[in-house]
């Protein structure tokens, strides 16, 4: 039995080979830049370099929280544009590269990222392919498969973590890249949260029974082989649709490399969702 917990690395090293995304400008990280701020960036790449020459109609769009987001008609297709007025360009930095991780598994669809980049009053943006949803919810076992694909296919040479840290909804998550399992699980995810709430709230004794569990981690992995594979990080109904077709479709990503457990009999469970994973377990 293979259980996939999941995480990745970005370099191309541990990606398939498939078509790269746009290569919009000079780049940081992959295909993706931080944009020269202008008047207005979205509509500046819109009509540029997302080769239409008019916007036809701008409408909201609902159900997020913490972003605006925006649907953009144009003559040369949709776009699917998310501003933030408060948080800088690093939040969807984490969310382009992420995305861009996951498609390239070619697995499981996931939005095309296009661009990010600073507004000129404050804040940020980033452009991505626009998916018209389903009136319904994907197959709960095709999505349970086409996750454990990912998994299998997003394999890192690099260990535990991502290339930069990204967020979980507004929440940071440090992925400072670690060759060890229960090193980097211990300290920036469980550690990380326990400090976080320790700060926020003051109650020490979650705080200290909770450093206790991180204590006593390592011998639930002995006898475990262990290996690093791509995750969506914040896998959640919220983040769960299906296209028109009835295909799975996965949004709002928190990736980094996570676990994959081998050969150990336990039940599968895959980025926190219960699927039937008939495939790989």
């Amino acid at each position: 039995m293979v259980v996939h917990v999941g995480l990745l690395p970005l370099s191309s090293s541990c990606l398939p080979s498939l078509p790269r995304l746009p290569r919009l400008s000079s780049t940081k990280h992959r295909t993706f830049a931080m944009a020269v701020v202008s008047e207005d960036p979205v509509r500046e790449w819109i009509l540029s370099e997302g080769n239409a020459t008019q916007i036809t109609r701008i409408s909201p769009v609902g159900g997020g929280c913490i972003n605006r987001a925006s649907h953009y008609d144009t003559d040369a297709g949709s776009f699917f544009v998310k501003t933030n007025r408060s948080i800088g360009p690093s939040m969807f930095e984490g969310e382009a590269l992420g995305l861009g991780a996951m498609f390239e598994t070619g697995t499981i669809r996931v939005p095309k990222p296009f661009k990010f980049g600073p507004l000129p009053t404050g804040g940020s943006y980033i452009i991505m392919e626009f998916i018209e949803f389903g009136s319904r919810r994907s197959n709960q076992s095709v999505l349970g498969r086409k996750l454990a694909e990912m998994h299998k296919a997003g394999k890192s040479e690099k260990g535990f973590g991502f290339e930069v840290n990204n967020t979980v909804g507004s929440t940071p998550q440090i992925n400072t890249w670690s060759s060890d399992w229960i090193q980097f699980y211990g300290e920036h995810r469980l550690g990380y949260q326990l400090q976080l709430a320790l700060d926020q709230y003051g109650d020490s004794t979650i705080y200290e029974k909770g450093q206790r569990l991180v204590k006593s981690m390592a011998p639930l992995f002995d006898n475990v082989v262990i290996e690093p594979c791509l995750l969506h990080g914040d896998l959640w109904s919220g983040n769960i649709s299906s296209d028109k077709n009835g295909e799975p479709v996965i949004l709002d990503p928190a990736c980094y490399c996570k676990l994959k457990l081998v050969q150990i009999s336990v039940c599968c469970r895959i980025d926190h969702l219960k699927s039937n994973c008939v495939a790989n377990c």
